[in-house]
């Protein structure tokens, strides 16, 4: 039955999102990238919201009172990345544009890397570290001003259940050059959505966000580890049946690396 529920979930996916991606290109030229943004999240809301009546998954939000309420605030948001849910479930939460930093690879996919090619955020080639840190900056500075937040993933990979990746620092280091507050933001999408998984199961997806973390006069290392910690004391507190030994197992990125142990639940 998971796997039925699992297939038309992503079958009404691919056929609502070659209308809508293709009227997104065609939109691109001719309306500004604020609004064409708020189109593009329309089918993003189309897909969380279908996954209730179709996977049994829906969204418990906490913290949103953490978030800016002055529209002239910026922020960089730092999420913690288990699953695909997450880069579609987020936008549709936040009262203001996000701006993603993602591998620029995602954007020759068919329709949906179409779409986002179009929209104002931050692709980089994560082969040139150097030149793509300095591009994040330069329009990380620019989409901050123009009241735009920025979205990142510290661990750069999706991460199992129970699980934690190498937080690096470019987050954390953009914030410091902006001289922008930190929002740190936990999600358990795993224990529906697992990575890199076609099954999905039916539950709850929380999702906490935390209290914005000041980087005026930080070092990018130590503001990182306030996030981490942060993050993942949140991720325990928020499903402790995934830490059955109180704390996160070291995901290392390996391409094609499983876990040793199955995650808690599979």
């Amino acid at each position: 039955m998971r796997f039925l529920r699992s297939a038309l979930h992503m079958l009404w996916m691919a056929l609502t999102v070659i209308p809508w991606a293709t009227a997104a290109v065609l939109l691109s030229p001719l309306v500004s990238s604020r609004r064409l943004y708020w189109f593009c999240v329309g089918w993003l809301r189309l897909a969380v919201r279908s996954a209730g009546p179709l996977l049994g998954i829906r969204n418990r939000v906490t913290g949103t009172e953490n978030l800016p309420t002055d529209p002239a605030a910026p922020a960089v948001l730092l999420i913690k990345h288990q699953s695909t849910w997450e880069t579609f479930a987020i936008p549709t939460l936040m009262p203001r544009p996000l701006a993603y930093v993602f591998k620029r690879e995602l954007i020759y996919i068919p329709f949906f890397g179409w779409a986002i090619g179009r929209l104002d955020m931050i692709h980089i080639d994560r082969s040139r570290r150097t030149e793509a840190f300095t591009k994040v900056v330069q329009q990380g500075r620019r989409l901050l001003a123009e009241g735009t937040w920025v979205a990142m993933f510290p661990e750069g990979t999706r991460t199992p259940r129970g699980y934690k990746g190498a937080y690096r620092t470019g987050g954390a280091r953009l914030a410091i050059e902006c001289g922008v507050p930190v929002i740190p933001v936990a999600v358990t999408s795993a224990k529906c959505w697992p990575p890199r998984a076609f099954v999905k199961s039916p539950g709850v997806v929380d999702i906490s966000i935390g209290p914005p973390i000041d980087s005026v006069g930080r070092k990018p290392d130590e503001l990182m580890r306030e996030v981490e910690q942060w993050i993942e004391a949140e991720m325990q507190r928020l499903d402790p049946a995934a830490y059955p030994d109180g704390q996160a197992r070291l995901w290392n990125r390996t391409p094609g690396q499983r876990p040793a142990t199955p995650p808690p639940g599979a």
